[in-house]
């Protein structure tokens, strides 16, 4: 189960990497605008994102309830796929829905190899 545990963590770390940059360079303007709904969002996705790193871990390291963890865990980030894109879809930054949709493919992949 070497590929779902790497997508897993893969995932995840790229979800935190993602978040941080997109924070640090301040392009999430939605600090001003909206920033309790925005933090409810973050709070969301950074649980999904650590989420993902302990169940690839679990998973590759064999842990009893790895599987458990690692399949809340997608079913988190498939949540998170199917939601998220269509805040990139409003402003027509179609590269991302792409972007999503493959995540959303390789995610189900993943699951259907663990499951």
């Amino acid at each position: 189960m070497i590929f779902p545990s790497v997508y897993a963590i893969v995932v995840g770390a790229g979800m935190i990497g993602q978040w941080t940059f997109s924070y640090v360079s301040g392009q999430i303007p939605e600090l001003e605008s909206e920033p309790i709904r925005i933090r409810f969002h973050l709070a969301a996705e950074f649980a999904t994102a650590v989420a993902l790193i302990v169940g690839g871990l679990c998973l590759l390291t064999r842990q009893s309830w790895g599987s458990w963890v690692y399949l809340l865990s997608m079913g988190m980030l498939l949540y998170t796929v199917i939601v998220s894109p269509g805040y990139f879809a409003q402003k027509g930054q179609w590269p991302f829905v792409v972007l999503f949709a493959v995540v959303l493919i390789l995610a189900v992949i993943s699951i259907m190899l663990v499951v």
